[in-house]
């Protein structure tokens, strides 16, 4: 009994040891997020992921990357401790932490099945990048925060979303990364010395940062067909997290006063009238909040594109942006229709009880259908990404397809206090800038708002929990991007690679266990194959 417990606990032992490299390589991609600058930190992580994953059979593989994506979420999602507080304990947290792992688990697996390919970094890094895709879709309308991407609204690789976009942008961080722990690896088997064996790694790891340099070139931040001076009014709110839910009057209270503010100052000639006013998501209620939103824009005399919570005329409630013009009322709106599963609407209702206050608090917001989110004020033509809609790819590339000339982000941050998370969508933001080559106008209720110029400069920036209202002249642009050209052919081409490769793996896997077909052909002669390796 004493000598399997003894080989048991030896077991242990060496698993978490091995498991080690994985959960450094999860905390340090954390820590090249926003609002930290450390953005070379993404492919350092990769580069000790890749060092993790050497030598590794698939089930290693899978285990080291659930260890890493775990390390990567936990500290990442804290902020909805934030917003639940103490009431319903740490767990729809660690739900959602677990379930993000789960998809680097897979990712993890599939790195170390396709390492030995030639080229192995390249593979990897696909591989990783393609298991982004159902992330965004699954469960439940997906989760696409925390993609490789938004770890880079700093970084040298920024300018590769003028070109293929958020995609682009993380599989070229990932692939430096598992290039440099490809050269470190050969640079020990022969020695510290140059040699043409390193040359492969060593390109996997510069061609990334040429390109990064390279796409400088394609990124415009010059004016297009004009320019505006918009305002971006940021009300404030108080810092309750989930008690917010009894005080949305006092938010919306808050915002009309800043409003107000903002009017007075422009009557007195102490800032410069707007064109065009951006309110954030959900400041207020319509048809309720109509009659006095509508006699303070008649007063400031320009329209302003207004967050509300709409009450339809069949009862349901609408998440939507509303074009408000001075002396004609509402106008266009855009219904938001990536909405947040247990925030938004339940799909489970008897589980939402488990893990969100929301569950019995009223009905679920209905979510729009049909057009882009494109609607057109100040002779303008604007693009709106309601919150967690700036994850998606999709909805800034539609609009800015149907001819925006900018982007605005309205958003509702209130719930989750002071942490990271209003900087983390920042980041998101930031990268949409250079991927349409648009400004993003951010406008949120407590903080982070922002002004962001095509290039993905914050020139405007409030702090939080705090009431300001940001003023700037901003470029407009009509030209579509190289990402917004091709739109998910990217995604869809490191899909592809990663398929590709992984069938490749599997068809060496049977060829090594088959006795009358073993793996040869030109891999084994270069040999760069190891059939034992398939075995495992």
């Amino acid at each position: 009994m004493w000598r399997r417990d003894r080989r048991l606990a030896r077991t242990l032992l060496c698993a978490l040891r091995s498991g080690v490299p994985a959960v450094l390589a999860g905390l340090i991609l954390y820590l090249s997020l926003a609002p930290r600058t450390w953005w070379w930190l993404a492919p350092v992580a990769f580069a000790v992921l890749g060092l993790a994953l050497h030598g590794c059979r698939f089930r290693q593989g899978a285990g080291r990357g659930f260890l890493f994506g775990l390390a990567f979420f936990l500290p990442q999602l804290s902020w909805l401790q934030d917003f639940l507080g103490a009431d319903f304990g740490p767990w729809p947290w660690l739900a959602l932490s677990v379930t993000m792992a789960l998809y680097f688990a897979i990712a993890g697996g599939l790195s170390a099945a396709v390492q030995r390919l030639p080229c192995g970094p390249i593979w990897m890094a696909a591989v990783v990048i393609a298991a982004e895709t159902p992330r965004m879709w699954v469960p439940f309308g997906g989760f696409p925060w925390g993609r490789i991407a938004f770890t880079q609204p700093e970084g040298i690789f920024l300018p590769l979303a003028s070109l293929g976009g958020a995609p682009l942008v993380g599989f070229a961080a990932v692939l430096c990364g598992f290039g440099l722990s490809r050269l470190v690896l050969r640079m020990r088997e022969i020695g510290w010395r140059f040699r043409r064996a390193i040359l492969g790694p060593a390109l996997t790891v510069v061609l990334p940062i040429v390109a990064g340099v390279g796409a400088v070139l394609s990124v415009d931040d010059g004016v297009g067909v004009g320019s505006r001076t918009v305002a971006v009014l940021q009300g404030n709110a108080p810092d309750r997290g989930l008690a917010l839910l009894g005080e949305r009057d006092s938010l919306r209270e808050n915002h009309f006063a800043e409003f107000r503010r903002l009017i007075e100052r422009v009557r007195e000639g102490r800032v410069q009238k707007p064109d065009l006013v951006v309110w954030p998501e959900t400041a207020v209620r319509i048809p309720a909040d109509g009659d006095r939103l509508g006699e303070l824009v008649n007063e400031l005399g320009v329209p302003v594109l207004v967050g509300a919570l709409e009450r339809l005329s069949d009862g349901r409630n609408q998440n939507v942006a509303v074009v408000w013009e001075p002396g004609e009322g509402p106008g266009q709106r855009y219904a938001k229709q990536r909405l947040v599963p247990f925030g938004e609407y339940m799909p489970a209702r008897e589980i939402a009880r488990l893990v969100t206050p929301f569950a019995d608090s009223g009905e679920d917001i209905s979510p729009g259908t049909g057009s882009p989110a494109v609607l057109r004020l100040a002779e303008t033509v604007v693009g709106a990404s309601i919150c967690y809609e700036v994850a998606y790819d999709q909805t800034g590339r539609d609009a800015v397809r149907a001819g925006a000339e900018l982007l605005t982000v309205p958003t509702n941050n209130a719930w989750y206090g002071r942490s990271e998370m209003t900087y983390q969508q920042l980041a998101m933001a930031r990268l949409r800038a250079v991927e349409h080559g648009r400004a993003v106008l951010v406008a949120a209720t407590s903080g982070v708002s922002a002004i962001i110029r095509p290039d993905g400069t914050v020139t405007r920036a409030s702090g939080q929990f705090t009431a300001e209202t940001l003023i700037d002249t901003i470029p407009l642009r009509r030209d579509l991007t190289m990402a917004d050209r091709l739109g998910p052919w990217v995604e869809h081409v490191l899909i592809a690679a990663a398929t590709g490769a992984i069938a490749a793996t599997l068809i060496l896997w049977v060829r090594a266990r088959s006795p009358e077909r073993p793996a040869s052909g030109i891999l084994r002669r270069r040999g760069k194959v190891d059939t034992n390796y398939y075995d495992r």
